[in-house]
């Protein structure tokens, strides 16, 4: 069975998938995995044979094995030949019973060579030197959460909390806390303990509901740095959806350093790369963040992407595809 997981995995990460499905049809199961923003079916294994792989995955997570319809996480860390991928892992039953399980890929932090261009990598890194918030947005798989860590761990010497629901990339230089509301353990909570340690940075998993918004510009004011996800379709509709949050625009305006928009896009080359999009509250203004927060990229996003395509690291197709985000 390590052998055939082996094989799993590492056709997976061969292709940079950011999710592998087994999920039950009729009379067999299907494994697929997620890439390039597409849903993509792989084989089809016996029921048998699914089961199997699915108990030796939830025994490597430290998942209950004889729970087959709750939902349940877990996590595991992968090591190939090259390097170690954080593997998060979700079962649930499905109507008739069965069991489907989903694995979230998190690939090792990029250095700015993952990058199209390594002065966004830089720009993004100079932000974080400043107090206040620094938000990363983009669709499932396009590689928030790895950003996100990959700038904190450039700051040596520095105490960095998370809070997050759940933990996906173990960082054992990270204090890390997880949220566990049957346990009392909330944001708010988890929030309010984190201060009293007075750490350098904060990263909040995700800014999702007005709680958690409130609290993460709470942490910003107080002087510290935050770094935090939030679900938008660009950058723009990163600062109206935290205002439809109930944060006034008086403090985004005071807190927040810079949004980050990225997609993973495919190259020419063996490995797809990062592009960002960018944008401060120095360079917009409100009306035009209302009329452009449900669609639409910034000039600077076209422009780079046309470059990429000119200096043949993607091609005419892939420009189309991303042009609109």
């Amino acid at each position: 069975m390590d052998e055939e997981v082996a094989k799993l995995l590492n056709a997976a990460i061969a292709v940079h998938a950011s999710d592998i499905y087994l999920l039950p049809k009729k009379a067999e199961y299907q494994i697929a995995f997620y890439l390039e923003g597409r849903f993509q079916i792989q084989q089809e294994l016996s029921l048998v044979q699914a089961q199997r792989l699915i108990n030796f995955l939830k025994f490597k997570a430290d998942m209950n094995l004889s729970e087959r319809r709750r939902p349940q996480l877990g996590a595991w860390t992968y090591q190939d030949l090259q390097q170690q991928v954080f593997c998060r892992l979700s079962s649930v039953g499905a109507f008739l019973g069965a069991e489907s399980l989903v694995i979230r890929l998190i690939y090792p932090s990029l250095t700015a060579t993952g990058y199209f261009f390594p002065e966004q990598f830089e720009q993004i890194k100079a932000a974080c030197k400043q107090r206040g918030m620094v938000l990363f947005a983009g669709p499932m798989g396009s590689g928030k959460t790895t950003a996100m860590y990959s700038f904190a761990q450039s700051f040596k010497e520095q105490l960095i909390m998370t809070i997050e629901d759940p933990v996906e990339i173990y960082e054992p230089n990270f204090l890390q806390l997880q949220v566990n509301d049957k346990a009392d353990m909330s944001y708010e909570s988890l929030l309010n303990a984190a201060l009293r340690l007075h750490p350098d940075i904060f990263i909040i998993g995700e800014i999702r509901n007005e709680r958690t918004a409130a609290l993460a510009v709470r942490a910003a004011l107080s002087g510290h740095l935050v770094l935090s996800t939030v679900h938008a379709k660009n950058v723009y509709g990163v600062y109206a959806r935290l205002v439809n949050l109930g944060i006034s625009k008086f403090d985004l305006e005071q807190t927040v350093q810079l949004v980050s928009y990225q997609r993973l896009i495919e190259t020419t080359g063996p490995m797809p790369k990062v592009l960002f999009d960018l944008l401060t509250l120095q360079d917009v203004s409100w009306q035009q963040i209302e009329a452009k927060k449900k669609g639409g990229m910034t000039d600077e996003w076209k422009n780079r992407l046309i470059s990429c395509k000119d200096s043949g690291e993607i091609t005419p197709a892939i420009l189309e595809k991303y042009l609109q985000g």
